[in-house]
């Protein structure tokens, strides 16, 4: 018998470049990544740096009374670091440097002992709560601390403060205030930090003989020192930046830069000081920009160990 053998198929043949069937099908273009962040920028360019380079300009501009054409002068920037002016700088970075020190400890404390607490519904309602404080300024709370501790105060009178010589609407009066938003703010800003501390640090320490303080002295600081630094700088910046909470409590009985850049737009002291204030506002902006210098390499230094 013979046999037949099997013929394959005959592959079908490739459609060739430039067929109709190619044509037709869609062709997807790609867009350059950085497109997507051009909305971003926009806005950061028109909300941010427009209203910064009329700051800037403003403040190296002398207006001429008269009526005649402005020019551009350092008088405003080198009145704005005299006299009382400069009181009021530096009354408000003390204001700050004391409000963020005390909030940084006593937010650390918290923070640790939301950490180290068993009861995830107690965490959950401090960290809920300090989210809501953290965002409590202004009017209102200056209206709550009046109404708490002002001379005629519920706690006032009932403890008998000003017996005491106690006052709100004094320096230490600000700063006991600014503590109801700066310490829940510091409590959000460890608790990442605290969570990074690794139980097996704790346990290695244990095992070669270490106490409590020896560890949170020669182990846990040091790690948490960058983020308790970078805390800082930020309750620092919060303090520094707070209006509307000290124009409504002490008025200017207390210098602070905010209360004097209020006073110069609207003319209290001096008709057209506009842009004395202007510069004031510019060395609030190198205050804060320093502050950031310091804060975003303290921030990355501090995601290397706890990561």
């Amino acid at each position: 018998m013979t046999t037949v053998p099997a013929v394959s198929p005959a592959p079908s043949a490739a459609p060739a470049a430039g067929s109709p069937a190619e044509a037709a099908a869609p062709r997807r273009r790609r867009f350059p990544a950085w497109l997507a962040v051009v909305p971003l920028l926009a806005f950061t360019a028109l909300s941010f740096g427009v209203p910064a380079l009329a700051m800037l300009n403003g403040a190296f501009t002398a207006k001429d009374p008269s009526g005649g054409a402005s020019h551009y002068t350092t008088a405003n920037m080198t009145a704005s670091l005299g006299g009382a002016y400069l009181t009021a700088l530096a009354g408000s970075v003390k204001l700050s440097a004391v409000s963020a020190v005390i909030a940084a400890v006593l937010g650390l404390l918290l923070g640790q002992a939301v950490v180290t607490s068993r009861h995830q519904t107690l965490r959950e309602a401090v960290l809920t709560a300090s989210g809501v404080l953290a965002n409590f300024g202004g009017v209102p709370l200056a209206f709550a601390f009046v109404a708490t501790l002002g001379n005629a105060g519920v706690l006032t009178t009932h403890l008998h403060l000003a017996d005491h010589g106690w006052s709100l609407y004094s320096f230490w009066g600000l700063v006991i205030t600014y503590l109801y938003f700066l310490i829940p703010l510091m409590v959000l800003t460890v608790v990442p930090a605290l969570d990074g501390l690794r139980a097996q640090w704790r346990e290695a320490a244990q095992n070669n003989g270490a106490t409590t303080f020896q560890y949170w002295r020669h182990v846990a600081l040091p790690v948490l020192t960058p983020s308790l630094l970078g805390g800082f700088v930020l309750l620092f910046g919060s303090a520094f930046a707070a209006y509307a909470t000290a124009a409504a409590m002490v008025g200017s009985s207390v210098p602070l830069v905010t209360l004097q850049i209020a006073d110069a737009i609207s003319g209290n002291v001096l008709i057209g000081q506009e842009n004395v204030a202007l510069a004031l506002s510019l060395d609030m902006v190198l205050v804060a920009g320093l502050v950031m210098a310091v804060y975003l390499p303290l921030q990355r230094r501090s995601a290397r160990w706890l990561d």
